[in-house]
């Protein structure tokens, strides 16, 4: 999105951060648990160079030699090594089931929320930019539950363990340590800056990716039947460089700030501590000991900051991540949504299918309208056909009628009741909607007519097959009503495709039919079928088609005639052939009437 590429918009918002953490509140327990057991793994590995320090100093340069205490030492020793490695395992196990639960959370939550967004907002948002969002962004959200909070949490406990263990050592020297935190802050708040914007444009050049990608896969057929494939190829390497840039412009800052930054502090605060033994043995003996356990300190110091540092990569990826998902779960709803909050409440039924529009004017944009004051009534058991040239609003006309676009000037009403006031499942399943390319769903033929409906019986299945003249073909495959589908259908014909969408409205006995040139993928001899199959069905229902083909609908109650988004005739198709208006000339023009009937010759 071009948003990102605003300074505005590349801060990461603490919010964010919070919102984040919410989603641990279902998780206290287990999440307390990984905790207990983070810090008693952090606890025995600060005792270690204790142990060792009470050797060197007690035993070991005083060559002296007991048995008994060497084996209690090391048995400790030993003892503390396994309660640190099995509660490291514990904790990592513990993180990492919390995090994968909340990320499959997550993941559905978004999925839902993309689900219930409106067709205007898929039309400016590629797919696989909103694939983009929902896995590989919630993945990267995944590191920050998985990885980077515990390792935060264990080194900061870590951190803790040995200032006080350093303190207990010397004093002076651990105080003089106490100065590296402000640097250490200062070097991890330059990287947070420098690196927020970088990750943006990350993500960024990585939807845009998938979005080509996706787009390049579904359009295959026409790549190559066009020969776009070198096109395709230039612009998807385009793209792929932009991606690699950004990753190489991370890849600097990482390689300053990171690792070799905190090498350089490590081995500075080194020199200083071995100055300060040096100098303290000018005037009295130094303990190696006591010498071993502080440098060993200070290298498990400076461990858990380049751990850190390390986590900051992924936990700048996560806060941008969760940026991005979060602005998709925040979309505002772009369809209304139902006045009917609870299914307690008292809520429309659609009874008998009437259809209204009340001088509706419409546009995508906002600037241009692409209806202008529609009006019509549909009554229950009528068929009401709208025609009109390519652009002239039909297909528009059902897209406010599904609800797929939000109505703001005018209003639509089922029943008398707005639109508005109908909840979703309410509405779409009173609408069994047949488009000229139907979609078909990975699975089986039984599936994809019940579409998850478990109400809908087998029995009731093969009755609807029947009913629209499916069922002789589906019979003869291998499989018969189990046979498996492809992704979408790609197997079968076009004619064969759209029999199923057929059969799969039926099935869900809709009170209105609304149908997008429903017969233009069938072949004449089946259409001739499907057509008195169409008559039974639209028995008893509301029915809103479009058409292409004037002979379809000449048994029509109603026809609207759409030019430019205004109905400019109607009346049924005698009348209208009778004005010799616009509808007699797309009717000409269908039969291959003479040109010198038309005005014009045209």
């Amino acid at each position: 999105m071009s948003d990102y590429e605003s300074g505005e918009r590349v801060r990461t918002d603490k919010g964010v951060l919070l919102r984040l953490l919410r989603y641990l509140g279902p998780h206290k327990r287990p999440l307390t648990g990984a905790l207990v057991m983070l810090g008693i793994a952090t606890g025995t590995d600060v005792l270690g160079p204790i142990l060792i320090m009470l050797f060197i100093d007690n035993y070991l340069t005083k060559r002296y030699f007991p048995h008994g205490p060497l084996v209690l030492l090391g048995s400790a020793y030993v003892g503390l090594l396994c309660l640190t490695a099995l509660f490291n395992y514990l904790q990592v196990v513990l993180f990492q089931t919390i995090a994968l639960r909340i990320i499959q959370r997550m993941r559905v939550e978004v999925f839902a929320k993309v689900q219930s967004l409106g067709l205007s907002f898929f039309d400016r948002t590629p797919a696989g930019s909103l694939v983009s969002r929902i896995t590989n962004d919630t993945e990267a959200i995944k590191d920050l539950f998985m990885s980077v909070l515990s390792t935060f949490v264990q080194n900061g406990f870590l951190l803790v363990g040995i200032y006080i263990s350093m303190f207990f050592l010397s004093a002076r020297l651990a105080a003089l340590c106490l100065l590296l935190a402000p640097i250490i802050a200062l070097v991890m708040h330059s990287y947070r800056l420098l690196s927020t914007r970088v990750y943006y444009l990350t993500r960024q050049k990585l939807s845009l990716l998938n979005a080509k990608l996706s787009e390049s896969l579904q359009g295959m057929y026409v790549i190559q039947a066009m020969r776009q494939e070198r096109r395709l190829q230039r612009e998807f390497g385009e793209i792929n460089e932009g991606y690699r840039q950004t990753r190489q412009r991370n890849i600097q800052i990482n390689a300053l700030l990171l690792r070799p930054l905190v090498d350089v502090l490590y081995m500075l605060t080194l020199m200083v501590v071995l100055t300060f033994f040096g100098l303290q043995s000018l005037h009295a003996p130094v303990a190696i000991g006591v010498l071993y356990a502080f440098v060993n300190y200070l290298e498990r110091f400076f461990e858990p900051i380049n751990n850190m540092m390390m986590r900051l990569n992924l936990f700048q990826q996560a806060t941008v991540a969760a940026q991005r998902v979060f602005e998709l779960m925040d979309e505002q709803l772009l369809a209304p949504v139902s006045v009917a909050v609870s299914d307690a409440q008292a809520v429309p039924v659609v009874r008998e299918g009437r259809v209204e529009f009340r001088d509706v004017t419409f546009s995508y944009d906002g600037q241009t309208d692409v209806l202008r004051n529609i009006s019509f009534v549909a009554e229950p058991g009528q068929t009401v056909a709208l025609v009109g040239h390519t652009g002239s609003g039909k297909s528009t006309v059902i897209n406010l009628l599904l609800r797929f676009y939000p109505v703001l000037r005018g209003e639509v009403a089922i029943d008398g009741q707005p639109l508005i006031a109908y909840p979703d499942r309410e509405l779409r399943s009173k609408i069994g909607l047949v488009l000229q390319d139907p979609f078909l769903f990975v699975g089986d033929v039984r599936k994809n007519i019940r579409l998850g409906n478990s109400a809908i019986t087998d029995e009731q299945i093969e009755r609807a097959a029947e009913f629209v003249q499916a069922d002789g073909f589906i019979r003869k495959l291998p499989h018969g009503y189990e046979d498996h589908i492809g992704e979408r259908g790609a197997t079968f014909s076009s004619g064969q495709r759209q029999l199923l969408s057929f059969a799969r409205t039926i099935a869900w006995e809709p009170k209105i039919l609304v149908l997008d040139e429903a017969t233009a993928s069938i072949d004449t001899e089946t259409e001739e079928a499907i057509q008195s199959a169409l008559q039974k069905m639209r028995k008893g229902r509301t029915t809103i088609a479009i058409a292409h083909r004037l002979s379809t609908i000449q048994d029509a109650d109603l026809i609207l005639v759409l030019h430019h988004g205004e109905i400019v005739e109607r009346g049924n198709h005698q009348e209208l052939l009778s004005r010799r208006g616009l509808y007699h000339k797309m009717y000409l023009l269908q039969q291959g009437g003479a040109r010198d009937s038309l005005p014009g010759g045209a």
